[in-house]
């Protein structure tokens, strides 16, 4: 990671820090719980902070985002459309064609392994997107 993104991800991890401490309530230790298993998934993730203030985890592109309501904590995968869900995680943005949510209610559960599962096939199908875009490029 060259310094300038690296300053960029080490700023956005501080303000993601900061919202989670904002939040102060269970909706902010269910983030940061969301955010450790993410980065349990993939210690290389970079943490970015967009559109005024959302968390946004990536690694060859979006992972998912992490919002938080009034009811929920939500993470959006950016593909989720794309990736199996044998566990049944997705809960959320159902009928879209691309992204998929998973919404976390005050005290409820996620089953943790079959999480990091989907972050690591998230993962791995924006790192076959990089490489089919680069055996494009070399034609």
């Amino acid at each position: 990671m060259q310094k300038g993104a690296a300053d960029e991800s080490e700023q956005a991890s501080e303000l993601i820090s900061g919202k989670i401490v904002e939040l102060g309530d269970w909706r902010g230790e269910t983030l940061a719980r969301m955010r450790k298993l993410i980065k349990q998934a993939d210690p290389d993730v970079i943490e970015e902070w967009k559109w005024m203030g959302t968390p946004v985890w990536s690694h060859d592109g979006i992972i998912c985002t992490g919002e938080s309501y009034k009811q929920v904590v939500k993470l959006t995968f950016a593909k989720g459309a794309s990736l199996e869900d044998p566990a049944g995680l997705f809960n959320s943005s159902m009928d879209g064609k691309v992204r998929r949510a998973i919404d976390i209610a005050e005290g409820e559960a996620v089953d943790e392994s079959a999480f990091k599962a989907l972050v690591r096939e998230a993962i791995s199908l924006n790192g076959a997107g990089k490489t089919t875009s680069a055996k494009k490029k070399a034609k």
